[in-house]
């Protein structure tokens, strides 16, 4: 927080996520959320009403998180649970539908990770393409590696899949980033997980040694 040159109270200062605790002189939030200081003159008088509901304070951080594909629950607990945001659910849903329309997006989860720390890979189904060898259209798989901090990813075709296509696609891709993650997340594909437990999983001998040389 930032008190202005004037001596008035200070505003919220949000550099990134939601909107930030109640000041500390228990002075009401301003009606504008911006990446600074907010101007002279537009702090509300304390004993104004809202129209627009609590919520409206963290207006352009509500559009961002809805850009984002979060719902209004999703958006309201975060709200709640990491930001010291004391409104209710049904003000950030009114101005969620204000902003979206009715219909409320599907809830997503959203994973964060640091940069090189974590990639995610997977099976997908692919286009019809002719085959060189038959000349005949066929179904491929779509191999896709993404990684967790950017979103980028690798996206690789084949025809067939075993547990060598499977770490022949994994090295591809490595090779096309220029370097490895410290994690891999993996489904329980068969090519990759012969048991899964959660204390003990089984990986494939091959699969677990290609890690171990990318890593």
């Amino acid at each position: 927080m930032t008190a202005g040159a004037d001596g008035s109270k200070p505003a919220i200062e949000v550099i990134t996520g939601f909107c930030g605790p109640t000041p500390a002189d228990n002075s009401k939030p301003a009606n504008e959320v911006i990446t600074g200081v907010l101007p002279e003159g537009t702090l509300p008088e304390q004993g104004a009403k809202r129209t627009t509901g609590a919520s409206e304070v963290c207006r352009e951080l509500i559009e961002l998180e809805l850009l984002r594909g979060r719902n209004a629950m999703g958006i309201w607990q975060d709200l709640v649970d990491g930001h010291g945001f004391t409104g209710g659910y049904q003000s950030v849903q009114r101005l969620v539908r204000k902003l979206h329309g009715a219909a409320s997006a599907e809830a997503r989860v959203i994973i964060e990770t640091r940069p090189g720390e974590e990639c995610q890979v997977d099976y997908g189904a692919g286009p019809m393409l002719r085959g060189a060898d038959s000349g005949k259209y066929r179904r491929t798989r779509l191999f896709v590696l993404t990684l967790g901090y950017s979103r980028k990813s690798v996206r690789l075709l084949v025809f067939r899949s075993s547990a060598w296509v499977w770490a022949e696609l994994h090295e591809k891709a490595f090779q096309r980033l220029g370097s490895s993650t410290r994690v891999v997340a993996s489904d329980n594909l068969r090519e990759a997980v012969l048991h899964a437990d959660i204390y003990d999983l089984g990986l494939n001998p091959l699969y677990r040694e290609v890690l171990a040389h990318t890593a």
